[in-house]
This record gives C-alpha cells, structure tokens and sequence, in this order.
C-alpha cells in the first residue's frame, strides 16, 4: 500500500508544472533560476500584482547635474551557478536546499569552472585531482570512464549524479560527462542515501550543468595537446526576445569536437558532444529549464597489464607504456549517449517552493578487445596471454525527483522542511562472451588479423530495477545552531529476465536515515557532527553461488565529527573531518575469475580529512588538502582476509595547487600555475604482499588574456614520471598519464 501511495503521489506531483504554468502571470524575470532561501525571506510583491509603481523625483546635486545610480556589483551566488574563484559558500548537494556550506554537517567540497578552466582537466575524473577525499583516475590512463574512490570505496557506478539526478550503471553500460559543459562539481562525502535513494556510503558526486545565462556569452576555444590529440569547443547563449517582452526565454548551446591520439600506439580518443538547453521565466515566481545533451566517443580498452614488468622489473626491465597489447583488428570502444530532461521550480508563496526536476538518458556501449591475463609461461618469454571479450549494453535510465519545500517558524525556531517522491526505472540490456586468443610477445608484438567474439555468452540478459523513495527533512535553526534531521524509506524491485539461464527477482525495502548538528561561532569556526546510514540495491547475478542468485543490497553507516572555518574578512574557507565508515556486502572482483564479482562480508573505513581553499588577494587562488585513513576488510567468512585492504585504494592522499595572474603593470594579464599531487601505496592483491608504490606529480600551467582573447599553456605530469596507477591483480595493472602538454587558445565576444 506504501508502495501505491507513493507512485500515486509522485503521479499528481507530475503534473504540477503544467497546472503551475498554466496559471502563472506575465510579469517577467531576468535571473537564471531564483535561489532558495533557507530563513524564512523577507516579505515580496506577489508575481501577479498590479499595484501603481511609484515613481520618484530626481534630485539634482549642487552643480545640477543628476547623480548616477550606484553600480550593483555584488556578487550572489546560488547552488546551480558559478563561484567567485575558487571558493564556493553554497551547495545544495547536501540538504537538496540552497544551504551555506557552513551551515551543512557533512563535508562537501566543489570545484567551479574557472578551477576547471585553470587546471583544464582531459575527461570528468580529473577534475576532482585537489579535493579532498576523493580519488579520481583509478585505473590510470583509460580513455573510456571516468574513475572514482570516495573515501576509499568505488563510487562512480553509484555515486555519479548530474543536475541531482543520479546516473547509475552497471556492467559496462557507463555515463560520460563533459568538463567543458559543468558550472561546477559537489563532492559530498559520506553516506546519502537518505536524499538520493541507492548510492554509494563513501559519497556521491554531484555535477552542475551550465544553464541559460541572463547575460549573453559567446565563447569558442581550440587546442592541441602533444599526443596530436586536437579539440575546438564552443559556448553561446544569452536571452532571446519573445514576441511580448525581452527576458523571459534565455538559452544555451555548449559543444566540442575532440580527435586524435594517445599515449598508447593505435589508442585514439575522438570525443564529440552537443548540450543545447533554455530556461523560460513567465514570472518572477516560475522557471522551467530544458537541458539536453548528445555525445559520442569512440576509443580503445586500456592494457590489463602483469605486475612483473610493469610495478617491478621483469627480466628484460619494463613494458612500455606505449605498448599496445591487443589487436587493431578488433579492438574498439564505441559510446552513444543522449540525454533531455528539465528543472522546474515554482514559489508558491512567500513561504513554499515546489521543484520537480526529471531526466530521461540513453547509453549504447559496445566494447570488444583483446586484455591480458597474465603470462602465458614465465615473465622471462615475455609472452602475454589473452582472451578475447565482447560485450554490449544498451541501458535506459528514468529519474523523477518532486520536491515541496516549506519555510516557517515555531517561535524561535526557523524551519526549513523538505517533502519529497522520487522514482527510478533503470534497464540495461547486457550481453557478454568470452573465449581464447593467441598470445602476444610484450618486446615485439606482431599484430594479427582477429576476428571479435561470436562464441556463446556467458551473459544475456535484460536486467531491470524500479525503486520508488519517499523522503523528509526538517533543517532547525535556533540562533547559531542548525539541527539537521532527515529520513527516507526505499522500495525497490529487481528483475533478470536471464535469456541463457533461470530468470531471478527480488523485493528489496530499508529506511535510511541522517542525524546533524552543527554551530558557527562569531569568529567563523562551525564544528559539527552526523550520523547517517545508507541502502543501495545492486544490479547482478551472483555467478559464484550455486545456485546463481542476484546480489543482496548493500547497507552502510557513518560517524563523522568536523570543524569547518571561514575567517572574517578574509575570502577562504578552511575544514577538518573524521570519519568512521562501515560497508556491508561490497561488490568486489572474485579473485578466482577477473569477470565475476563477489560480496564480502563488510569493509570498514576511518580516517581524517584537511582541506583548505582561499581567494587570497585579487589574482591568487589557492586550495590544499590532505587525506588519510585506513580502510580494511573487517568482516568475511575467509578469516584470512580481515585486516587486509582492498586492492587498488591508496589510503594517503596529499595535493596542492595555486594559480596567480599579474593584475597590473606592463605584465597584466600573465598568470602562472602550479600543483603537487601525492598519492599513497596501494595494493595488487587482496592478501597486501604486492605493493604499487606511491607517487608525487606535478602539474603547471601558463596563461594570458588580453582584451578577449586568453592563450594557455598546461602541463600534467611536468617531470614525465612512468608509474603504475593501481593494480587490481596481479595480472591487471594500469599505467598512469605520461606528461601531457596543452596549448590553447580562447576568444569570446
């Protein structure tokens, strides 16, 4: 009967923008999308008013002329727009409201698009290189995903959202988002669920699209990076006059053309993408926005490389990092990915926001290549041995999030409450086989014509899941103190219409639940504490049991204690976290089969958080963070492994970055870049005797502007180090970015 009630809900809600719309006034707007206040705002004209606008006299000044009107120059930011610099004071990531950051009990952390643009990261996992946290590029220099740990947990199946929306995957059916296209990404650390419905504990990652400005933007850039990999991309919008009144349609088309090759031999990585999107303003209380994207990406499989030869010498030294060990015949990656959904926001009154955001994406993945398997005799042949695998998944993703907020008091209590139904349908339509290939000599490989797998599957089947979450939040504020309660149950359906084998399904349904308290002080500083628990059903069969059955969902909790600082008067902020994290029934891969995967029993992970962003002075940007915990198995039925961290999770992370453009003199307009990255070892095994050693990199950049025009020069990996980026067996190690050099060139009008 829950269940009914919710759909029901969730079906009236469906309908509120056309009824909202359709009763909507004339007057027009001229902001983006209108900011959510947390207090209770102050008192406004209603949107379909009409009362007589006074106008005043002007006052002449002694020598008679009129006075100018004082510019309006202050900057307001909303948690759907850009930031000033590098520091950000706003996020919605973590309440779903337009909450200050020191005002939230949990950490986030958001990169803006003028740090991307500083940095001018190569795919979306970059992006995330100085936050605190979070472990971006995994698996090294695969051209294909995007790479994520999130307090040492794999959270970019699970943990990615667009626009609040969540875009899950399973298999190999992944989302690719573009930098170019972000205002600007939230890191929320720590358990969401009770928001989110199914994600990952470590956290989630929540990026921003650029929306329809108020201002017009016309902007195009072209590049070349030392690999010959070329790209020109594009940003225009502004408003567009409608046949009544100027402001009240503004629009947007953002896009990129991307060709060329790669650090591997036969690698290319051709990206194109197009992100058109409007947003209409009846009224000062209405906005409706369109976004809608299409891209496609067409690559190849990275090198599943043994650990001999690439960690530690084989007895010929190393593989190259060039060298590709599958086949130009029938190697191939190929992405197809469109998108359309919108965000609707409606005030009701001077006191309540309805918001319903929906989105509706499509993913064609096919996938065929020749990977590694380790050697095929001894290291000292240096013949490597490898299976042919195909796999396609077609996946289609619906989400629909209706939200009603209500801000009152109840006497000196503010209250920000937060109802909200939100739906997802997810079906992915997975086939994959596997069978032998021919070795291949790592010093003088000879490429042979190879036709892809047409065998038998091991895997066919259309796999389904609807879940359906029912959500609330109350944000109590007394004086400096905010109170911050949240609760959430899921209903989730699972189905494996298994084309080869048995068909399984099952009901799955939690409560999830978040509890934070936190006080800022007259100096600036904020501590905090929360505690919250998450759900998050998994899509899969479990091949290792017998019989097969589908994955048991995963259940996660966290104790997290923190001090956050913004000084007075000076444009930074500062923040300090511990945390204790706990994961039950962690998918991980069966170390008896690299294509399967199995659930351990639970990892827990606990650790500290430091991180620092300021705008120092007028053309310096800084930021610095430094993360460190200890992640380990702490519960399975094999003794053997408790204790042991899992493979492929560095537990240290260390990172700085600074960039400072000369503001006058004969120089103005030169600025210079710089950043260290360190990162911790890591492990090859799950028994912790391989160990992938740490690494420091560095990263620079130069850059100009002069009138419109901006030319840059960025450099990741300045020293050209060859390491390893992690190993998730012995036979499967990756390596990292040599030394990528860009030069660019921007103008806008």
């Amino acid at each position: 009967m829950l269940r009914l009630a919710a759909m029901a809900t969730a079906s009236a809600l469906a309908l509120l923008p056309q009824v909202s719309l359709a009763q909507s006034s004339s007057q027009g707007g001229a902001q983006n999308l209108p900011p959510v206040t947390v207090a209770p705002p102050e008192t406004r004209r209603p949107a379909a008013s009409t009362a007589p606008r006074r106008v005043a006299r002007p006052v002449l000044t002694p020598s008679g002329r009129k006075p100018q009107p004082p510019r309006e120059t202050r900057f307001v930011e909303t948690p759907r727009g850009p930031i000033q610099g590098y520091v950000a004071t706003r996020s919605s990531s973590g309440t779903k409201t337009n909450t200050p950051i020191m005002q939230t009990p949990q950490s986030v952390s958001v990169v803006g698009a003028e740090q991307i643009r500083d940095q001018k990261p190569n795919k979306f996992d970059e992006i995330v290189r100085y936050s605190p946290g979070i472990h971006g590029e995994t698996f090294g220099a695969d051209t294909r995903n995007d790479w994520f740990l999130i307090r040492g947990f794999k959270s970019d199946d699970n943990g990615l959202f667009l626009d609040g929306l969540q875009l899950f995957y399973t298999s190999y059916a992944s989302w690719k988002l573009q930098p170019f296209n972000l205002e600007r990404v939230e890191i929320l650390r720590g358990p969401s669920a009770v928001l989110y419905g199914g994600s990952s504990p470590g956290g989630i990652v929540n990026a921003i699209s650029k929306m329809p400005p108020a201002e017009p933007i016309r902007y195009i850039e072209a590049g070349v990076n030392n690999f010959g990999n070329a790209y020109i991309q594009f940003d225009v919008g502004g408003p567009v006059a409608t046949a009544t009144e100027q402001g009240k349609l503004f629009y947007r088309v953002v896009g990129q053309v991307k060709n060329g090759n790669t650090q591997v031999d036969f690698t290319p990585d051709n990206n194109y993408f197009i992100a058109p999107s409007f947003t209409w303003k009846p009224d000062e209380d209405t906005s409706f926005t369109v976004l809608a994207s299409a891209s496609k990406q067409d690559t190849r499989g990275i090198a599943f490389l043994p650990y001999v030869g690439t960690v530690v010498d084989a007895p010929w030294g190393k593989i190259p990092t060039s060298r590709f060990v599958g086949d130009p015949s029938v190697d191939s990656f190929k992405r197809e990915q469109e998108m359309i959904g919108y965000q609707f926001e409606r005030n009701l009154s001077d006191s309540v926001t309805f918001r319903q955001n929906a989105r509706f994406a499509h993913v064609d993945v096919s996938y065929a290549t020749l990977f590694g398997l380790g050697y095929a005799t001894t290291a000292a042949a240096a013949n490597l041995a490898r299976g042919n695998f195909f796999t396609s998944g077609i996946a289609n993703q619906a989400n629909l999030d209706n939200q009603l907020e209500y801000r009152f008091a109840t006497g000196p209590l503010q209250h920000t409450t937060l109802f909200g139904v939100d739906l997802k349908h997810y079906t992915i339509d997975d086939y994959q086989g596997f069978g032998g290939a021919n070795p291949i000599n790592l010093l003088n490989p000879v490429y042979t014509p190879t036709a892809p797998f047409s065998g038998a599957p091991y895997q066919n089947a259309t796999l389904t899941q609807k879940q359906v979450g029912v959500y609330a939040q109350d944000q109590i504020k007394l004086d400096r103190l905010t109170l911050v309660l949240s609760g959430r149950n899921d209903w989730v359906d699972t189905y494996n219409d298994n084309h080869i084998g048995a068909s399984l399904g099952r009901n799955d349904g939690a409560f999830s639940g978040r509890a934070g308290l936190i006080y800022n002080f007259d100096l600036g500083f904020a501590p905090y504490v929360s505690y919250a628990t998450s759900f998050n059903p998994i899509i899969g069969t479990n091949f290792t049991l017998t019989p097969n059955q589908l994955y048991l969902p995963e259940t996660g909790k966290q104790v997290e204690v923190g001090l956050k600082y913004q000084p007075l008067g000076f444009n930074g902020y500062f923040g300090v976290a511990l945390f204790d994290l706990k994961r039950k029934n962690v998918l991980t891969t069966d170390p008896n089969n690299a294509l399967l995967s199995v659930q351990t029993g639970e990892v827990t992970s606990r650790g500290f958080e430091l991180e620092a962003v300021a705008n120092v002075m007028p053309g310096l940007k800084v930021m610095a963070s430094h993360t460190r915990y200890d992640i380990f198995v702490s519960q399975d039925l094999n003794q053997a492994l408790i204790g042991k961290a899992p493979t492929n999770t560095p537990t240290q992370l260390t990172k700085g970055w600074a960039d400072y453009t000369i503001q006058s003199g004969p120089l103005t307009g030169l600025g210079f870049g710089g950043g260290l990255r360190y990162t911790g070892p890591s492990f090859a095994d799950n028994m912790n005797t391989l160990v992938v050693p740490s690494r420091l990199l560095g990263d620079a950049a130069v850059h100009y502007e002069w009138q419109n025009w901006r030319w840059a020069l960025n450099v990741s990996n300045i020293t050209d180090k060859i390491y390893v980026g992690s190993c998730s067996s012995a036979s499967a190690c990756f390596y990292g970015d040599r030394r990528r050099v860009t030069a660019s060139v921007a103008y806008k009008w």
